[in-house]
């Protein structure tokens, strides 16, 4: 059976069902076949997932262009060419078609070059190993179900605010148009990075934020610079406050916002930016004793606990381990590698934490990128977690400017590296990078900090002269004194 929207009625046994067609679904779904299992994958929405359609791929087209003629502004030779607005139309063209302009076709394509099937419709689990699809169809597995469904913006309950019709992450990403004025609550990734892009494609954008600085999941230092390019680039930044209510008056109309302090701001577009649940609030959980709309605890393997028999596999968002689609992929590899070994009646290695069915990177080693101008850039463990988790650590900062590669880079460069040392075994338990250009210098990091390479190996890793990765000689040297 291929991967097209197949109808039959009667009950269908797979060894592996899949709900949730994301890139963690598809990547479950794969790694089991890989293994010569059958599976089948259910969604109702796009094959390919909220981050091919909302979330990571239109937000990075959206920003690409932003990043190239920042960038080209500090260059000589360039700078005066390059001191134009953005082509608005060419910007959102060409995010359009980095999304496949809304349609799946290619990644069902690619779901059918594996032999694998799919199933149009909202899945529900109706009891253990057995899956009911809208219209009545039914599936079973024979080794396990896995829950890929993600998660989504959640709206924090505020009055007004839902009656306003906020933007969500989802809208900000695929917005036909380009607000005159848009506010932006919420100082995380998906705050900045869409305050960034709405910014240079021409809006008047208000951040709001709840804390007193941006990225809190960061080190403090990556958010500094963060503000400082926002502030600079016109984004009215004001930290420390809340929304106390909203209104909207009419659909499509002005919208206001009033703050604690007692002030009111008018926009033509609401970004809300601070927070996702899990889509787990219809799929039947109560059928095996979870609660409907709740977050999944899983092992290391993904494996549900709490559930009798050990079939059901909570893969992605849903366990709220890292909520990224990298790392979502990477949960995939582990938890196909898992249900694959159980189908054989391998036995899992659960003390070997970075063996093939332990998913220990959602712990100790998540990369992540934050496509801002500058890029701020991090895997790891910052300092403060560090101490927190009880290491011993050193704290070792470089000032990337100082770098020739940098400076070549873009004139003024600046920016900030800093890596974590745990001293009583000497290797990296964490890196920060902010600064332009810096988003493809994470993974050298994050092979560090996975690997737990010692830094007296690290010393024979040289890197290329003149080029930004040198920061990790100015590291390593400032370390060894």
């Amino acid at each position: 059976m291929a991967a097209t929207e197949a109808t039959q009625a009667a009950d269908e046994a797979y060894d592996v069902i899949v709900l949730g067609a994301g890139p963690t679904g598809e990547n479950v779904a794969d790694r089991a076949h890989a293994a010569g299992l059958s599976a089948v994958v259910v969604e109702s929405e796009l094959v390919g997932g909220e981050c091919s359609y909302w979330a990571c791929m239109p937000s990075k087209a959206l920003l690409r262009p932003v990043a190239a003629r920042a960038e080209a502004r500090r260059v000589p030779g360039l700078k005066e060419a390059a001191d134009v607005p953005l082509d608005v139309p060419a910007v959102l063209a060409h995010r359009d078609e980095f999304v496949s302009y809304w349609k799946d076709d290619g990644q069902v394509r690619w779901l059918d070059s594996l032999g694998i099937d799919l199933v149009r419709g909202h899945g529900r689990l109706a009891g253990p190993r057995r899956v009911v699809v809208d219209g009545g169809r039914v599936l079973t597995a024979r080794h396990a179900v896995a829950v890929c469904t993600g998660s989504r913006a959640v709206l924090p309950p505020v009055p007004g605010l839902a009656e306003a019709r906020p933007w969500t992450s989802r809208e900000a990403t695929s917005a036909k148009t380009v607000p005159g004025r848009l506010v932006v609550v919420g100082g995380g990734v998906v705050g900045v990075e869409m305050a960034t892009a709405w910014r240079a494609l021409g809006s008047s954008v208000t951040l709001l934020v709840r804390g007193d600085g941006l990225l809190p999941r960061m080190e403090p230092f990556a958010g500094h610079l963060v503000a400082e390019s926002l502030a600079e680039a016109g984004v009215f930044l004001r930290t420390g406050v809340e929304v106390r209510e909203v209104r909207r008056e009419a659909p499509g109309g002005p919208v206001t916002v009033l703050l604690d302090s007692g002030d009111e701001i008018v926009a033509d577009e609401l970004l809300i930016a601070t927070g996702r649940t899990p889509r787990t609030e219809d799929i039947g959980l109560d059928t095996v004793g979870l609660a409907p709309g709740s977050w999944l605890d899983v092992d290391d393997s993904l494996r549900v606990t709490g559930v009798t028999g050990g079939w059901l596999y909570g893969v992605g968002d849903v366990n709220r381990r890292a909520l990224l689609t990298h790392q979502g992929k990477y949960q995939a590899r582990i938890a196909g590698a898992a249900i694959s070994a159980r189908a054989r009646g391998v036995p899992i290695l659960e003390s070997d934490r970075w063996g093939a069915h332990a998913a220990t990177a959602d712990r100790l080693a998540v990369p992540q990128v934050v496509f801002t101008d500058p890029e701020a850039a991090s895997v790891g463990l910052t300092a403060a977690a560090a101490e927190q988790a009880g290491y011993r650590t050193r704290v070792i900062d470089q000032d990337l400017s100082a770098v020739a590669g940098a400076s070549l880079y873009a004139d003024g460069y600046r920016g900030r590296a800093r890596m974590v040392v745990d001293l009583d075994r000497e290797v990296l338990l964490g890196a920060t990078f902010v600064g332009s250009g810096i988003a493809e210098l994470l993974h050298s990091a994050t092979v560090a900090v996975a690997g737990e390479v010692p830094l007296e190996r690290l010393w024979h890793a040289v890197p290329s002269y003149p080029t930004i990765s040198e920061v990790w000689l100015r590291l390593l040297e400032a370390y060894r004194g």
